[in-house]
């Protein structure tokens, strides 16, 4: 009976592998946990009306004298985007902590609030606000297109708190928010015209237009508001893929959908499970992921061609893993979930290779860090850096260590042991040299910044 216990013990063991024993994650605290609960209406001219209630709880080990929310809508006024023809309208009705009145500081994307009395460890504090606003048309992300509501980051979002409320200078190009896993309860009223697209795995077509919704362990919530869009829609392993567009032929709905199942499938069976039972991709706006919800209309308000069209529907779809389930900061840490994005990308594009192609941009660029702040980067090469750079040296690693196989491998590892932790450069530097058996940082030197305990 002993031997047998043993033998089945030894079974569990190499089942499971030696590495999720040996290798203990290390992931960053985030330091705040919240609990959204969220009403929106819109009236049939575009005006819309939010009242947001966050409970937050402070899982930091320092005490709290203020809270520091994005409010990313802001940015789009006319005092903070003179150059919007048709910027938007913000109107604030009330701010209040634990249902009192609270004085507030809004400037461009942060609301600041002194709080009257310290927020301890694992207490909590309330914020309410009521507030009304218009879309900005030409805005990013946040904006209206044609016909369309594109509601990105709407609300009073809590960023993390590390050594400080995680905020940092708004920035038009790339992600400079970054948010903890949390819980939203959300309300919406809009006009019966409308489709309703969000995070949700609730959304039907056509549309309950008067409705509440729960989700649960999300980054975020989007929200498209959508005027009679082609739908098609697609059943992938009892997840419902929907692919929304307007004015576009149905032949091009019907490749993207199949193009959209087809890597959704692939980066299911080699990371590991999409966590929602809907995926709406909306081919408006520029290429972006959200939980639940991907757009892929342009690159940065350029128009592309169908086929780089559904190239971006690929890498965006590979965020609801990279972004949606492991969490990096998009301010300080871009290229994590940008490049292995790229790499994902590829490996389903290209089936048959053993090896990843890339390109060496060791001689085309000034050598710098992918893992800058974004500031630190002139807006017209960053991408050069977090996306090419990244995926160049990655693809290089891998094929250095058995190519194809080794990264696959390596992903799906990775997935479970991060999903739903958040891993920084160094976190992520850790693990790879664990995982291929690295003894020192060599493999990384010139194009990763890393901090001296790695070394």
């Amino acid at each position: 009976m002993k031997k047998i216990l043993f033998i089945y013990l030894l079974s569990i063991f190499l089942l499971i592998g030696c590495s999720d024993i040996v290798f203990n994650p290390q992931e960053i605290p985030s330091g705040s946990q919240s609990n959204y609960n969220m009403k929106l209406s819109m009236d049939t001219n575009g005006l819309f009306s939010a009242e947001i209630s966050i409970d937050i709880l402070n899982v930091s080990n320092e005490k709290w004298d203020e809270l520091k929310l994005y409010f990313i809508p802001n940015m789009f006024t006319s005092e903070n985007s003179p150059q919007l023809n048709t910027p938007s309208e913000i109107g604030i009705e009330s701010v209040k902590i634990d249902n009192q009145d609270a004085s507030y500081l809004l400037e461009k994307d942060i609301i600041n609030i002194p709080l009257r009395t310290l927020v301890s460890p694992n207490e909590s504090v309330k914020f309410q606000m009521k507030y009304n606003f218009t879309l900005p048309i030409d805005g990013f992300r946040f904006e209206k297109i044609d016909s369309n509501y594109h509601l990105a980051q709407w609300y009073p979002m809590v960023p993390t708190y590390q050594k400080g409320w995680n905020k940092q200078d708004y920035s038009f190009k790339g992600e400079s928010y970054h948010t903890a896993f949390s819980n939203f309860n959300v309300t919406f009223d809009i006009p019966k015209e409308y489709t309703l697209v969000t995070t949700s795995d609730e959304d039907k077509f056509p549309s309950v237009n008067n409705k509440s919704f729960r989700i649960e362990n999300v980054k975020e919530i989007f929200v498209a508001i959508l005027k009679d869009p082609q739908v098609i829609e697609k059943k992938s392993n009892n997840v419902n893929i929907r692919v929304f567009g307007k004015g576009r032929s149905e032949e091009f709905l019907e490749e993207v959908a199949e193009t959209a199942v087809e890597s959704f499938n692939y980066f299911q069976s080699i990371i590991g499970p999409y966590p929602h039972k809907q995926l709406d991709i909306i081919l408006d706006g520029p290429g972006m992921e959200y939980p639940g919800v991907v757009t892929a209309g342009s690159i940065y308000g350029r128009s592309v061609t169908n086929e780089a069209l559904k190239n971006i529907v690929i890498h965006e779809i590979a965020h609801q893993w990279f972004y949606g389930i492991i969490s990096n900061d998009p301010y300080t840490d871009a290229w994590l979930d940008e490049g292995i994005a790229e790499i994902a990308t590829y490996l389903f594009k290209y089936p048959n290779e053993k090896e990843l192609r890339y390109i060496d941009f060791s001689d085309k660029m000034e050598p710098l860090p992918s893992n800058l702040p974004l500031h630190d980067y002139l807006k017209s090469i960053q991408s050069n850096y977090i996306y090419g750079q990244s995926y160049s040296n990655l693809a290089k690693i891998f094929n250095q260590h058995g190519g194809k196989q080794t990264a696959e491998d390596f992903l799906s590892r990775y997935f479970t042991l991060y999903k739903y932790k958040e891993v920084d450069t160094n976190e992520f530097v850790r693990f790879m040299k664990f995982y291929l058996e690295l003894e020192d940082d060599s493999l990384f030197e010139g194009w990763l910044e890393l901090e001296t305990k790695n070394k």
